[in-house]
């Protein structure tokens, strides 16, 4: 039996991995009364109009096995769920969206009482996964269902550092030789969560097993074909954090101010709305009143604290080396900082927040060759920051990159931000010739540039070698 949002031609029946009541799909081009929720400024586009109806509207079709979910008729049912919105802060529209939603969630992990899930976050988690995972976890604890939150990357952020030291967020870093012995014959499936399994490495050991996948739950574009039970993908949502505060908003969780655990995952999901709103300078309506929410539960002091968190002398020595290597170009910055160890990956998006900050320049790239002590392997990381309204990240990165043999592309965005990620191939790993290292970064910073100044400044985007 499956379950679908019509009508929309852009959605898809997935195939559940299990037997369950229903495959459930929930995207942005979900609609209630013909009205959508609020799109990009810079970018609204039209929307084929979907309706998402209450429980008491769906009726099940015994020819079918399908059940059709039409548009829900107003009545009495209106004043109590208005009364319910304005005490959560959210418009009769948009709670009624919230609650379709969170029920559907509901009726999943019922469904799943009892099993074990690895929750997995994409290699490098930021303070959205990160609280967006332990939301999850603890939601499921109330059907039995135990979690494990896992990545595969590290983390080396100083903020992301203290979130998890701080807070005790319960996730654990399986990279390396654990990564390859890592047994998942023990989980009844895997969760992603701000991600869609394109960036992390569990999703090829997660195949090989044939560990079927729950439930994706993510802010970004669709990166493609997903079967899974549950999707709630938001693209027009600024944060995970901000999904995840509206299903506690909904009742499917009810925060316990006097729990410790509480107040800390309402701390860390407070952080991740922050961080992917740009400290709320970029949020939109929903991220104010999920951050409105959660004001209620959270430690002021301790997210003080891991905001105050210092940076290394490493991530430091890249923001020096990005400022002496900058070119402008229409006002753009553009800076490769050379080679970097794994571990600090996430120098380059802090070296990228700081030279979009410099006078006469809109937009930053920042970019370096990241070597994996552990594999062996070499590859290209940048991030991307502006301030421009009009410069779209996403169209951006994807357009300078493409795509790699399996059309997947080598980044993206959202608003504001940006990153990619191109791995290096047969050139990738480390040698101990000087004169050889030298040369094959000059190779790829030349090429990245070359790519980038193409779309920076078409009149002159050749690179000249000589």
């Amino acid at each position: 039996m499956s379950v679908y949002f019509s009508p929309s031609p852009n959605m898809q029946q997935l195939n559940s991995p299990k037997p369950y009541d229903g495959s459930l799909l929930m995207t942005e081009s979900a609609t209630v009364d013909s009205e959508r929720e609020l799109p990009k400024a810079e970018s609204p586009k039209p929307a084929d109009h979907v309706a998402m109806p209450s429980r008491s509207s769906v009726q099940s079709s015994s020819n079918s096995g399908v059940i059709s979910m039409s548009p829900a008729h107003s009545g009495s049912g209106n004043s109590g769920r208005e009364a319910r919105a304005a005490q959560n802060g959210l418009t009769p529209q948009g709670w009624r969206v919230t609650e379709q939603r969170t029920e559907a969630l509901r009726r999943l992990l019922d469904q799943h009482r009892g099993e074990r899930h690895l929750v997995l976050l994409q290699d490098f988690p930021d303070p959205d996964a990160l609280s967006g995972a332990w939301a999850y976890r603890l939601i499921s604890e109330q059907f039995d269902i135990t979690c494990e939150i896992v990545y595969a990357g590290t983390l080396s952020h100083q903020e992301n550092i203290a979130l998890v030291r701080l807070t005790g967020l319960p996730a654990q870093r399986c990279s390396g030789q654990a990564l390859k012995e890592k047994n998942l014959s023990h989980y009844h499936g895997c969760v992603l969560i701000d991600n869609q399994g394109t960036t992390t490495q569990f999703m090829p050991l997660v195949q090989q097993a044939n560990l079927p996948i729950i439930a994706v739950i993510d802010h970004h574009t669709s990166q493609g074909e997903l079967k899974a039970e549950f999707i709630d993908l938001r693209p027009q949502t600024r944060a995970t954090a901000t999904i995840f505060t509206q299903y506690l908003q909904a009742g499917l969780l009810k925060l316990d101010s006097s729990n410790s655990d509480h107040i800390k995952c309402a701390t860390a999901l407070m952080h991740g709305i922050r961080s992917d709103t740009n400290r709320l300078m970029q949020a939109q309506e929903e991220d104010f009143l999920a951050a409105g929410y959660l004001s209620r539960y959270y430690d002021s002091q301790l997210l003080n604290s891991v905001l105050q968190a210092s940076r290394s002398k490493r991530v430091m020595d890249v923001i020096e080396r990005s400022l002496r290597n900058r070119v402008l170009q229409n006002n753009f910055s553009i800076a490769g900082v050379g080679y970097l160890r794994y571990d600090d990956r996430d120098a380059i998006p802090q070296a990228a927040d700081f030279l979009v900050t410099e006078e006469n320049v809109h937009t930053a790239v920042v970019y370096g060759i990241v070597h994996d002590e552990d594999e062996d392997l070499e590859v290209v990381i940048g991030s991307l920051r502006t301030n421009k309204i009009t410069l779209d990240p996403d169209e951006f990165i994807k357009e300078a990159f493409g795509q790699d043999t399996h059309g997947r592309f080598f980044g993206g965005g959202r608003s504001m931000a940006g990153g990619f990620e191109i791995p290096m191939g047969f050139l990738s790993g480390f040698n101990e010739n000087a004169e050889y290292t030298r040369m094959k970064w000059e190779v790829y910073d030349a090429q990245i540039k070359q790519k980038l100044y193409r779309l920076v400044n078409p009149e002159n985007g050749m690179i000249r070698t000589v």
